[in-house]
């Protein structure tokens, strides 16, 4: 009898461990997969929010003449420009009129023509593209159905090809981001009315390995640019001096998302897009509010 109690007892002290183990485990799971409610100086203020239509989203926008933001699928699908609110609702669809080899970036800015945005085909991830594109057409109204055809730059850089993924837009200028490990930033200088040959200028390097997109704030006054881990902020008055030192630097590693891509700025609230993850899927868009810097 003695014997067999000692090993009932041995048999529950196992149960017992078993249990305790899958509970540590448990906790442990639900600690590293749970959802963050902040990164850094920033809380989540909204989603993630799936994008169905946008499986592949590369670059975001906030508009100038609506307040909806635009993303994009990648290259391989159709030149379609997708409209979609705070909380990540679609509202609107719009075909840009001109071919792309790999579309990169979408940028908003100002133009001539008033209010634009920026179709940056800038992608070459083999670095063999003697020129790349950027087109330029006015901003849509998200209820269109095609937008109005661009004018488009044909980019020449002076050091050779280079594969880039984030374009920003300040004044009457665009500036390249390259998607390398220093992040070198190139400017177009002043563009003319009806598109042209541009050999752009090498500014300076933001020190940032594979930035995936960048963008000017809707004020003009900041330029953010992402990669899959942080997201760096700079003054835009030191970007033009060639001052690349970042004013503050999100970590994002908290967020978890799939494959962060874009980003947009409008005041204090932070916007991030995501491809979609290994299982498919649509993309999503996040929205992050921050403490920043002083002016």
């Amino acid at each position: 009898m003695e014997i067999r109690g000692r090993a009932a007892r041995r048999r529950g002290l196992a149960v017992l461990a078993l249990l305790t183990g899958a509970t540590a485990f448990v906790a442990f799971a639900a600690r590293m997969w749970a959802p963050r409610t902040s990164a850094g100086p920033c809380v989540i203020a909204g989603g993630p929010t799936s994008l169905p239509d946008v499986p592949e989203t590369s670059g975001l926008a906030i508009g100038r003449r609506q307040p909806v933001l635009w993303t994009h699928n990648d290259s391989g699908h159709e030149t379609d420009l997708f409209a979609i609110d705070d909380t990540g609702r679609q509202v609107g669809r719009v075909r840009v009129p001109v071919a792309t080899r790999d579309w990169e970036d979408v940028s908003a800015g100002p133009c001539p023509a008033g209010d634009c945005l920026y179709v940056a085909d800038i992608g070459d991830n083999g670095q063999g593209r003697p020129q790349v594109f950027l087109h330029r057409l006015p901003e849509p109204a998200p209820g269109s159905s095609t937008a109005d055809a661009p004018e488009t730059f044909t980019l020449t850089y002076p050091d050779g090809p280079h594969n880039a993924e984030g374009l920003f837009v300040l004044g009457d200028e665009a500036f390249v981001v390259t998607k390398d490990r220093t992040g070198t930033v190139y400017r177009t200088g002043p563009l003319p009315a009806g598109g042209g040959a541009v050999t752009v200028r090498r500014l300076g390097d933001l020190g940032l390995e594979r930035v995936t997109d960048a963008e000017a704030s809707t004020d003009g006054r900041t330029v953010v640019a992402r990669t899959a881990r942080v997201a760096s902020l700079h003054r835009a008055s030191d970007i033009l001096a060639g001052q690349m030192r970042p004013s503050l630097t999100i970590p994002l590693d908290d967020v978890r998302e799939s494959q962060g891509e874009g980003v947009a700025m409008r005041g204090d609230t932070l916007y991030l897009s995501s491809e979609a993850g290994p299982f498919g899927g649509g993309g999503s868009l996040l929205r992050l509010r921050c403490r920043l810097p002083s002016p």
